[in-house]
């Protein structure tokens, strides 16, 4: 074998190092296993979109739950129409109940009336969500409980008249 056949860089290394270059070494090996992962035109080997990387990566995070949950309070106005997501508002989603503050008692009434209708499209549209059930309630009410003077105990029963 000459030093032709080996790269000059190589045989100048392997004569430094006194050894003798071979072309033995340099020959391509033909691959003896056959790589189905790298073979063109297989399953899986087409780039994927960007929104598969990203439900994969929330698979694996264990994320689905919280992000369904926000698209649900972010999709609100959609979920139960414009004009009640006027007057109500999703504030929050403990243990499976979804509360919804509305502006007045009238309107959580209303809401609990069409608690079947939402609730089915909660159900359709966010089933990682995990709401089991829903909760209205009103504003909240005033209380004669505060300042520096509070006594405690009902106090007295003829405010009102």
């Amino acid at each position: 074998m000459t030093d032709v056949e080996v790269p000059e860089t190589v045989a100048t290394y392997l004569r430094l190092r006194g050894l003798k270059p071979s072309s033995k070494n340099w020959k391509r090996k033909r691959r003896l296993v056959v790589d189905d992962d790298n073979a063109p035109f297989t399953p899986g080997r087409d780039p994927g979109t960007l929104g598969d990387a990203l439900g994969k990566l929330t698979r694996e995070a264990g994320w689905e739950k919280t992000l369904a949950a926000e698209d649900l309070v972010r999709q609100w106005a959609e979920l139960a129409g414009s004009d009640t997501a006027k007057h109500s508002e999703p504030v929050s989603l403990e243990r499976g109940v979804l509360t919804v503050k509305c502006d007045s008692t009238a309107w959580a009434k209303n809401l609990q009336f069409m608690r079947g209708v939402i609730m089915t499209e909660i159900t359709n549209r966010y089933p990682e969500a995990g709401v089991e059930n829903i909760r209205f309630i009103g504003p909240d009410v005033p209380s004669w409980k505060w300042g520096p003077r509070v006594v405690p105990g009902r106090g007295p029963r003829d405010t009102y008249g």
